[in-house]
């Protein structure tokens, strides 16, 4: 047998130049088009079109599936500055390659990441004279560092860094060391825990371990902690081991093990049962939090209920972990925003998310207690936003702290944008830190940022506290917004991009751990980029470069999906918990023959199933879409009937986007003759009822369908699932990632509307021949959410992370000095600069999108 060998992979300016060897004709004919269409720069998709515009179908057939097309398809962006065409290419998600093309002299270079972003300033300096340009570079100080290489491990940071620890930390003797150093250092307001100073060395802990095993066993498993406290304490530990001998032998063996054969589990699991998070601090200065009367006002939408669900899942987890370590400690946690005021009366949804933002906060069940940190609105009349301090219903000690802006002229009084923040955030840190030492008598052990400003004083307050830091981000302004960095300087008067981007840079660089809902978010899919992966290279022309700003391959990545809170979305089949007090409403929303402000047009057959769509009224969700594929088949509007959740029929609404969707609703429905098929309800507001709305329609054995252009996570999907509600969901976005086709539900490609409906047409008629197929597709989605996509799960998981990562930074403290010296130096020099030159704005709403230019420039 012929000896294997290992063959080098080739760069893509190898592959590319060797397709100008081979076939120069072909590429120059291409590259010639991009030309002639002058200075600019070229997405994805214009790449693409005019790659097909350049040949024949027949010549199309012969590259396909060569080298030069696989280029093409991998390719981002392209900047042109003829006769030189620079091409950003991503064979796959994480990883970048940059070329350049002399299409006069069909000559192919390499690009670094530095060359690539200078030759993109060209578009907006010309030819620059500066010799000097700041660049940014976070890669040295990561070298060292582990991570993986594999696109698959993105987003599975910490079992990547569990193999780590596990096979560095327990070589020897010497290595244990930093463990037990860990242990010995925990305690909680004065009182040690874990191990006191009798254990100076992992043999004489290895020993005692020993020990408390032999006592342990014998005396009953149920015998509570309280009755050998004396005992552990001779023998050099303390309390946190557990409530009973049970508990407390799970957690020595775990170590045991640990001492004697690591691995990544068995350390992941010891440390999620270290006592070390007793006092929890979320941070979501921007908009407007309250619990009622506050959803619809700017900047204000589906994080309220996002970080609502989360603190009471986050509480119940505390609670019963301290309960479990046999401790007598009552945590807290608080919800940090901005108190504020405005005199608002009316709620508008039009810009809301369905599921988490146009319902009003649930009440919270008791449990521990938390702080989400927020600003103190002093205008928000009608609100709670003017209270300092507010209890989250429910709840045991979760509350909401609210603390107001203000600079050298006093406290701001006003609602500002969140574009308009950051002149205010230094001093609210710093202000936030007092609040906080009155409130907790204690630091935090946790601090979570939730957006760009959340996540900036989540780091600044980590930094001054050296407590263990976690980002949210949610969404990154920078990918909601193409090509807001290179074109800052057209916006930032307004919208202040530059600090936004500093600031982003800055928090997701100095965090310990960043969770996301989803893959995409981190490092997008085949064919499109990652939020956070936007931020690998890109620059702000005259202010600075950025040649690695983050690394998505790095281990603080993890997903945690939220879920549905399962006290208002649980499926249909559970009889004793439905809300059969809702079915009339319900019945005269679906079915009345009354037309008025809530509902339009109406369904003549009840008996058929329904499917069914919730959402904003806008061209990205697509309801529009969904009409139009039901209006065009003959046989999906046979089987069922369509009734669509969106927009307010008795409110003239400002949006224009949203205006153009109700026309074009209402074209779609008198061109194919829909009324009699379809019902249109505004949206609905009370989030109990819509949780049984879901159930009723499974109860007619429907479907919901999410038919986005694109869906970052899919929230409805969720709460539609957990309901035991068959769903079919975009394939574009978080949807893809939450269903798996055709098991657990359905993907559809709402750009191929008829091949869509033909994968409705198929389930509803295939449920017709074997009714157990609708339950089969039902328990497959409910098995899916009961799997990945609950707040039990997210909290485990949450609090876990905080273990190892907090674990992490102890064991690495001395080698990230270097990172935080160079965040420090960024921060004071560049991110003190720019917001002392910002000034507050008037708020408008911000208009960039992918079809906008700037100077005849695509932006």
């Amino acid at each position: 047998m012929a000896g294997r060998t290992l063959t080098r992979v080739l760069s893509v300016k190898e592959r590319l130049g060797g397709t100008l060897s081979a076939s120069p004709n072909e590429l120059l004919a291409v590259f010639s088009r991009y030309v002639n269409q002058g200075k600019g720069m070229l997405q994805r998709h214009q790449l693409l079109a005019e790659f097909e515009a350049a040949f024949s179908e027949d010549e199309r057939e012969k590259l396909k599936g060569g080298v030069f097309e696989d280029v093409l398809r991998a390719a981002q962006e392209a900047i042109v500055v003829p006769p030189l065409v620079a091409l950003a290419i991503r064979p796959r998600p994480g990883v970048w390659e940059y070329v350049q093309v002399n299409v006069n002299e069909l000559v192919v270079g390499e690009l670094s990441e530095s060359e690539y972003l200078q030759f993109k300033e060209k578009l907006v300096n010309g030819e620059s004279k500066s010799n000097f340009v700041l660049e940014l570079d976070f890669e040295p100080f990561n070298a060292s560092f582990p991570r993986p290489s594999l696109s698959k491990s993105i987003g599975n940071g910490v079992q990547f860094l569990n193999r780590h620890l596990s096979s560095k930390l327990f070589v020897d003797k010497e290595s244990m060391y930093p463990l037990l150093e860990f242990l010995r250092a925990h305690s909680y307001k004065g009182t040690v825990m874990m191990l006191n100073d009798k254990l100076q060395s992992p043999r004489a802990l290895q020993s005692a371990l020993r020990k408390a095993e032999q006592y342990l066993l014998s005396i009953p498993a149920d015998t509570p902690y309280s009755e050998f406290n004396n005992r552990f304490q001779e023998l050099g530990f303390e309390k946190g081991w557990g409530d009973t001998v049970q508990r407390v032998l799970e957690t020595m063996h775990l170590l045991l093990d640990l001492l004697e054969a690591p691995d990544p589990s068995t350390l992941e699991k010891f440390l999620g049962t270290i006592p070390m998070v007793f006092n929890v601090v979320i941070l979501s200065p921007h908009g407007y939090f309250a619990q009622a009367n506050v959803l619809g006002y700017p900047d204000t939408g589906g994080q309220i209920v996002y970080i609502l669900d989360q603190v009471r899942a986050l509480e119940n987890e505390m609670l019963l972990r301290i309960k479990q370590q046999g401790l007598d400690i009552t945590p807290r946690i608080l919800i940090v925003i901005t108190k504020l005021q405005l005199l608002l009366s009316i709620i508008s949804v039009t810009n809301l998310e369905f599921g988490y933002a146009n319902q009003k906060a649930l009440l919270m069940n008791p449990s521990s207690s938390l702080f989400q940190v927020t600003r103190l609105l002093p205008d928000a009349v009608g609100t709670t936003c003017s209270e300092r301090l507010e209890q989250v219903e429910g709840t045991q000690r979760t509350s909401i702290l609210r603390v107001p802006f203000r600079n050298e002229k006093g406290i701001l009084r006003k609602w500002i944008s969140r574009f308009e923040v950051w002149p205010y955030l230094e001093t609210y840190t710093e202000d936030v830190a007092k609040e906080l030492a009155e409130e907790l008598q204690a630091t935090p052990d946790l601090i979570i940022g939730n957006y760009s400003d959340g996540n900036l004083v989540a780091s600044l307050l980590a930094h001054k506290l050296g407590v263990t830091q976690c980002t949210i981000a949610h969404a990154l302004e920078k990918t909601k917004y193409p090509n807001s960095d290179i074109y800052w300087k057209k916006f930032d008067d307004q919208y202040h991009f530059s600090c936004q981007f500093t600031a982003d840079l800055f928090a997701m660089n100095h965090t310990d751990f960043i969770i996301t809902s989803t893959f995409q978010e981190i490092a997008g899919s085949k064919d499109t980029v990652g939020q956070y992966e936007s931020h690998t290279a890109f620059t702000l022309p005259g202010l600075y470069r950025v040649v690695h700003g983050i690394n998505v391959f790095d281990p603080k990545f993890n997903i945690v999906s939220p879920g549905a809170d399962m006290s208002v979305y649980f499926p249909h089949v559970e009889v004793d918990k439905r809300l059969t007090h809702f079915h009339p409403e319900i019945e005269e929303l679906l079915f009345s023959s009354v037309e008025n402000d809530e509902h339009k047009f109406v369904l003549n057959d009840r008996n058929k199933p329904i499917i069914f769509s919730m959402a904003r009224l806008d061209r990205v969700k697509n309801l529009t879409g969904l009409v139009e594929l039901y209006g065009r088949n003959a046989r999906l509007r046979e089987l069922v009937n369509l009734v669509v959740v969106a927009g307010d029929h008795g409110k003239e609404s400002k949006d224009i986007e949203e205006l153009a969707e109700r026309k074009k609703m209402f074209s779609l429905i008198e061109e194919y003759n829909l009324n009699g098929q379809i019902r249109w309800i505004s949206a609905q507001m009370d989030r109990v009822r819509n949780g049984e709305l879901y159930r009723y329609i499974a109860d007619t054995k429907g479907a919901f369908v999410q038919p986005a252009l694109y869906e970052a996570f899919g929230l409805t999907v969720v709460e539609a699932m957990t309901c035991g509600l068959p769903t079919f969901a975009t394939a574009y976005g978080g949807p893809a990632e939450i269903i798996v086709h055709g098991v657990s539900g359905f993907h559809i490609d709402p750009y191929q509307k008829d091949k869509a409906a033909e994968i409705l047409v198929g389930f509803f008629e295939k449920c017709k021949e074997d009714p157990t197929h609708w339950d089969k597709i039902s328990q497959g989605g409910l098995q899916r959410i009961y799997e990945k996509y609950t707040w039990k799960l997210y909290s485990e998981r949450l609090m876990t992370l905080a273990g190892v990562y907090g674990f992490w930074k102890h064991v690495s403290n001395l080698e990230r000095r270097e990172t935080r010296r160079y965040l420090e130096m960024f921060y004071a020099l560049k991110y003190r600069t720019l917001v002392s030159s910002s000034q507050p704005a008037a708020s408008v709403p911000l208009a960039v999108d992918a079809e906008s230019t700037v100077d005849g420039q695509n932006v």
